[in-house]
């Protein structure tokens, strides 16, 4: 089974459309991010939470 790190982002309300992509591009180019849930509330804050898998390395002989 796959294992995830997660990171939460929490953008306040009058971030643009486009900033969030911005932010969330950055995050997925530079740290191999991916979004695993994006909410929109109703009083326009955004709360992202992304993940990546963990690889663990197996040593071998």
């Amino acid at each position: 089974m796959a294992e995830y790190t997660y990171l939460v982002l929490s953008l306040p309300r009058g971030t643009t459309r486009d900033t969030a992509r911005q932010i969330m591009t950055e995050h997925a180019e530079r740290g191999g991010w991916e979004i695993d849930r994006l909410r929109l509330y109703p009083d326009g804050r955004r709360r992202i939470q992304l993940r990546r898998k963990v690889i663990r390395v197996v040593r071998t002989f």
